[in-house]
């Protein structure tokens, strides 16, 4: 029952991060295929307002270092994790599950077919929009970053809390 109740508590945190960061969708313009990345970088109304790649890889290291120690301290203190397997296994069940939520049910049933995603310029590329395997992939590269992040939130709690 714990995990549900996590699952859903984690699933609605995510999804008002996500709507917060969607209020200005030019900065999470990372998030798009690439297509629409090349298309909007290629119109001068976006041209000032479009983070660079180094701003993105920091932020992304920055926000995991974060997720990390945040990840640790609740799977330590409120699921009673003490090993390397425990921390490990039950926050990669989390993160799978957030995941999963995020690439079928904000991705491709919001992302995809809400027209306040779309960039002014690009309304012409509805399929790259309904781009459903770009999520998928994206899904799939979130678990070989979740190995990473909970092999180290599972070092955290095994070694150090």
């Amino acid at each position: 029952m714990t995990l549900v109740i996590e699952s859903i508590v984690l699933c609605a945190v995510f999804t008002l991060m996500v709507y917060i960061m969607s209020r200005e969708p030019v900065k999470t313009l990372y998030n798009y295929p690439p297509s629409i990345q090349e298309r909007v970088k290629s119109l001068e109304e976006y041209q000032d307002r479009i983070p660079t790649q180094k701003n993105k890889v920091v932020v992304k290291c920055v926000a995991s270092l974060l997720f990390v120690v945040i990840l640790s301290l609740i799977l330590r203190y409120v699921n009673g994790c003490t090993t390397f397997p425990e921390g490990f296994g039950y926050g990669f069940l989390l993160w799978t599950i957030v995941s999963l939520y995020d690439a079928l049910v904000l991705d491709i049933i919001w992302f995809c077919h809400d027209p306040h995603f779309v960039f002014r310029g690009t309304e012409d590329m509805v399929d790259d929009y309904h781009d459903y395997w770009f999520h998928i992939k994206g899904f799939l590269i979130g678990e070989i970053l979740a190995l990473v992040i909970c092999a180290a939130a599972g070092l955290i709690i095994q070694y150090i809390l």
